[in-house]
């Protein structure tokens, strides 16, 4: 038999297609053509296969190759088909049973010396063979972790190419490395940051623990050192922990960054990510030329996004956020192809009220002209912060604050949390929907949660004088059900809108 098949997994960014990698040897000059749109890396794949089976005591330098990697109009991306190349080729030369080889999904870059190496993006391509169908995959040791988390495949792990051909010659099933359930390597947990660190600062813990009982974005502007960025850091602390299925997206997005599986973790605390403010639009959103990688809202999926010192990122930045606060995933759109990412987050931005940082709450110490003001705080334009839920004010620190009682700790707030996030739950436990922050505000204004107009009116008021936009209405209204979660009532009254509205234009009116 001259002609050897075996199975490989193709990205665009999360999404996979299932790949038939073929191998066919032939009369004429030696030679190996690989064809199927291999990008750069991919394309130097051969040089490779060569030399790891030099490794093993097979010659292919003599023989006549032909490599198909199909379907052929998909783009094939990385190294990660050097490991199903060189199987296809020895299943050709009857080195390894073509039968046993063929259903089988390999993923793995070839050293010199023939030792298997791990590559990105394992755990979405094992997602992608298990949707397809597949039931048995072989992956390098260190991607085994990754691997193992997907439900219903059976995975194993090996270090060399020997190592696989003595295990394909072998009577009965593959057996190599782990084969039934590959659990993550053991991790200690870094401590959490508490909310009980911050002084003062009683509305903004509100609004910290209503972002978290609600999913909703948060504005936190104030001059420096009155704790906007403590409170942002701890918001993680009173979020839940991800459950199983959100664990596999965050891993899945971090794959393909190439994490090492010893920072994995199931049912950990929620992503926070903090670009710093001259990350680039792709750096943020997604992109980067050849393979296109996630930005920094993808890495935020199920966590927290925080934008320190936000009038400082650039407008472009700024402004793409808009279409993936509302659809909670972004399309990255290149010629050949769009690639789409999951971001579903949580936008916290902080800023100071002026360039000097003491706009308010310092009597007059600020020497900024109007105009510097206006353009600071006006660089988060409009349509950007009408998409943010809770805009409060940061005052800053008093000495009688400082001598207080410390604030609740996350732990305690974290419980109000689960609370209100379990209401919430059975509350849409029949809708798409999971959180308040999720439901469209035609439910909220027209459907079977629409609320009286006595206790509407105050929010009334602000859209008819201009006070509110109409997604402005929508998301008071969101928060006004977590207000009314958190206090344990069926549905919000006046005064938990009236709570939503002032947090909601604090920022405005400071402006």
């Amino acid at each position: 038999m001259t002609f050897g098949r075996t199975r490989s997994v193709t990205l665009e960014g999360l999404a996979g297609a299932l790949v038939e990698v073929e191998a066919h040897l032939s009369n004429g000059l030696p030679a190996f053509m690989l064809g199927g749109l291999p990008d750069t890396a991919c394309a130097q794949g051969p040089g490779r296969v060569k030399a790891a089976a030099a490794s093993i005591g097979r010659s292919l330098a003599q023989e006549r190759i032909t490599v198909n990697l199909s379907p052929a109009s998909l783009p094939k991306n990385g190294s990660g088909f050097d490991l199903p190349i060189m199987v296809a080729v020895l299943a050709a030369l009857r080195v390894v049973p073509a039968a046993k080889v063929s259903e089988v999904v390999h993923l793995g870059e070839l050293g010199l010396d023939g030792t298997i190496r791990p590559v990105r993006g394992v755990l979405p391509a094992v997602l992608t063979a298990a949707r397809e169908g597949c039931r048995e995959v072989v992956v390098p040791p260190e991607n085994a972790a990754e691997a193992g988390l997907v439900p219903g495949i059976r995975v194993h792990a090996v270090r060399h190419i020997a190592d696989l051909v003595s295990a394909y010659a072998a009577d009965g099933p593959l057996a190599l490395g782990p084969v039934s359930s590959v659990r993550l390597p053991g991790r200690r947990r870094q401590p959490l940051p508490d909310l009980s660190d911050v002084i003062g600062q009683e509305e903004a813990r509100t609004a910290v623990e209503l972002a978290a009982a609600g999913g909703h974005h948060l504005f936190l502007v104030g001059p420096p050192g009155s704790g906007k960025t403590m409170l942002a850091e701890r918001l993680v602390s009173v979020l839940p922990a991800l459950t199983r299925e959100q664990s596999i997206d965050v891993l899945a997005v971090r794959s393909l960054l190439g994490v090492s599986a010893d920072e994995l973790e199931i049912g950990g605390a929620p992503p926070f990510v903090a670009p710093h403010h001259t990350a680039s639009q792709a750096a943020i959103i997604g992109g980067g030329s050849g393979v296109v990688r996630p930005g920094a809202i993808s890495q935020a999926h199920h966590g927290v996004l925080f934008l320190d010192e936000a009038p400082e990122f650039r407008t472009g930045a700024l402004q793409s956020l808009r279409q993936p606060l509302e659809a909670g995933l972004v399309v990255v759109s290149r010629a050949r192809a769009s690639v789409h990412f999951p971001a579903r987050f949580q936008l916290v931005m902080a800023a100071n009220p002026c360039p000097c940082g003491l706009g308010f709450g310092k009597g007059g110490e600020c020497l900024c002209r109007p105009m510097a003001k206006r353009a600071y705080i006006g660089k988060l334009s409009g349509p950007l912060l009408d998409r943010v839920d809770l805009q409060v004010q940061v005052p800053a620190v008093t000495r009688s604050s400082l001598s207080g009682e410390p604030g609740e700790s996350s732990a305690a707030v974290a419980e109000r949390v689960r609370a209100a996030r379990a209401a919430q739950g059975r509350r849409w436990a029949d809708t798409p929907w999971s959180l308040n922050s999720q439901v469209p505000g035609a439910w909220l204004r027209r459907g079977s949660g629409r609320l009286p107009r006595s206790v509407t009116a105050d929010i009334d008021t602000a859209l008819d004088r201009g006070h509110l936009t109409l997604r402005g209405y929508d998301r008071v209204l969101r928060v006004g059900w977590t207000v009314a979660d958190l206090a344990g009532r069926p549905v919000p009254t006046r005064g938990d809108l009236g709570l939503a509205l002032t947090l909601r234009q604090q920022e405005a009116a400071a402006a």
